[in-house]
């Protein structure tokens, strides 16, 4: 991407759904870079398409996927005229595995074409995806269906990405692929596969060149980015430096984990980022993590960023998927100044810190969270790990406590831990009914919380990602608001 072209601001990637793609579309058309969610795009490509396909948009973009009988056959699976009966369940789409179905393969494609072809339609603007390197078995699939549907840039956290610019390389060539699994203490060295022309050709398609897209790596450290610089198998064309202050998944502090009052981590001077070693690798940079006001900006390209990301402040925007009721929730927070994030150190099945909204009719409600009976019937989160007999098994410390123990697990792992698939899923009004209940839902942000504030009208409705850039761009803050 030429140096012209790169966006002052970067829409954070926020996941389950929250960036989708009318939220992307929104914030690229104002000529910065929106980003679309990668996290469980198949789950949530399916789930909406049984609730009906309001609009057609996903119709629509399935129309223009260029391999023959997928559309069809994803249909015909999925998709309800008219939307599924209130109280009845999702029909559940396959756990994440090593060796994907025919079907696994067609839907991890097909959901990620869907999203970045309905995001980049009609214009010329720039979209992004985002992925966890911590999610590992859709990877490969799904960099290769936003490749297929021409996504300009690929941005990747939470784990260590050095074999990801060397897939895009390949893939980019036609060429196989293959991504180690992330050793997460399962004594595992499997690999993931992934072939676009067999993809292709057991289809009877022949497909269509890809264009490789730029490489976003989202580090906390300037460490992890020179390592990167020196280790990983392609090009990196910039990095989003994310510190502990920004939502949803955080690094772990340097050196022994030690907890306030609040059990947070405690976060130190050693950190942060030194952003003069940034500077002399030559690499564009973002900074993000409280950066939603206009001095951040102008803070973040004086000490030589080329801008910043921003995700709290368009998560709760009209062009976000979160449900209404959460965000009318978090506006009353903000607006008693009761709004609270908590970074949690057990939350997330992935051991990282996690930031959790403290809201009632959450997961954050220890009550609800201990009355909630376990489940894993979405599996993102879930570790690869070596039977005794050699083979790959999978577990997750959110899962049943029995179910992990039996699969070799500590039981200490199990402590605190949120199943975030269906939490996550559920903010954006996809959650899973069961025995005449949905899940609840989760909502994560960033610390800079209450800096919505800024944003909020005066009426109660919902601002826009547009009056968010034109505020973070000039310091005019949007129209109508509290301020």
């Amino acid at each position: 991407m030429a140096a012209a072209t790169l966006p002052t601001i970067i829409q954070g990637g926020m996941g389950i759904g929250v960036s989708h793609w009318p939220l992307a579309r929104a914030v690229s058309l104002r000529g910065q870079l929106g980003v679309v969610s990668g996290t469980a795009l198949d789950a949530v490509f399916a789930r909406r398409l049984q609730d009906g396909d309001v609009g057609g948009h996903l119709r629509r973009a399935l129309s223009r996927f260029p391999v023959p009988g997928v559309a069809e056959r994803l249909l015909e699976r999925y998709f309800i005229d008219g939307g599924r009966l209130r109280g009845e369940p999702y029909r559940a789409t396959p756990l994440p595995t090593l060796q994907p179905s025919a079907h696994q393969l067609e839907l991890l494609i097909a959901a990620n074409f869907v999203e970045v072809f309905l995001a980049k339609d009609g214009h010329e603007g720039l979209i992004g995806i985002n992925y966890l390197r911590k999610i590992e078995p859709p990877t490969l699939p799904s960099l290769f269906g936003a490749m297929l549907a021409g996504v300009d840039v690929v941005l990747m956290g939470a784990g260590i990405p050095t074999t990801i610019p060397g897939t895009l390389d390949r893939l980019a060539q036609g060429l196989a692929v293959e991504l180690p699994l992330e050793d997460q203490g399962g004594g595992t060295e499997a690999r993931l596969h992934f072939d676009p022309q067999e993809f292709g050709a057991s289809r009877g398609a022949t497909l269509p060149p890809v264009a490789r897209p730029d490489f976003y790596a989202i580090v906390s450290y300037d460490s992890l980015a020179t390592m990167l610089c020196r280790k990983a198998n392609g090009r990196i064309d910039g990095f989003i430096i994310e510190d502990y202050t920004a939502g949803g998944h955080n690094a772990r502090p340097r050196g022994p984990m030690r907890l306030n009052e609040r059990r947070e981590p405690i976060f130190g001077p050693r950190d942060g980022a030194d952003l003069a070693v940034f500077r002399q690798l030559g690499i564009p940079f973002w900074l993000a993590g409280t950066r939603a006001h206009p001095d951040r900006v102008r803070e973040a390209i004086q000490a030589g960023a080329q801008g910043v990301q921003v995700g709290t402040a368009f998560a709760f925007c009209a062009e976000s998927a979160m449900r209404g009721d959460l965000k009318q929730l978090v506006y009353d927070a903000v607006r008693s100044g009761r709004a609270d994030v908590l970074t949690d150190p057990l939350a997330s099945p992935a051991g990282l810190p996690f930031k959790v909204v403290q809201l009632d009719e959450t997961l954050a409600d220890q009550a609800l969270f201990e009355a909630r009976p376990r489940h894993c019937d979405l599996g993102y989160f879930r570790h690869a790990y070596a039977k005794g007999n050699g083979s790959i098994g999978w577990r997750c410390p959110a899962e049943p406590v029995d179910d992990y123990l039996q699969r070799g697990g500590r039981l200490e792992d199990t402590h605190g831990r949120k199943c975030l698939c269906n939490a996550l899923i559920a903010a954006i009004g996809l959650g899973q009914h069961r025995n005449g209940h949905d899940e609840p839902p989760l909502v994560t942000a960033g610390q800079g919380l209450s800096e919505v504030a800024r944003y909020i009208r005066a009426d109660g409705q919902c601002y826009t990602a547009g009056e968010v850039i034109d505020d973070l761009l000039t310091g005019v803050p949007a129209a109508c608001t509290n301020d």
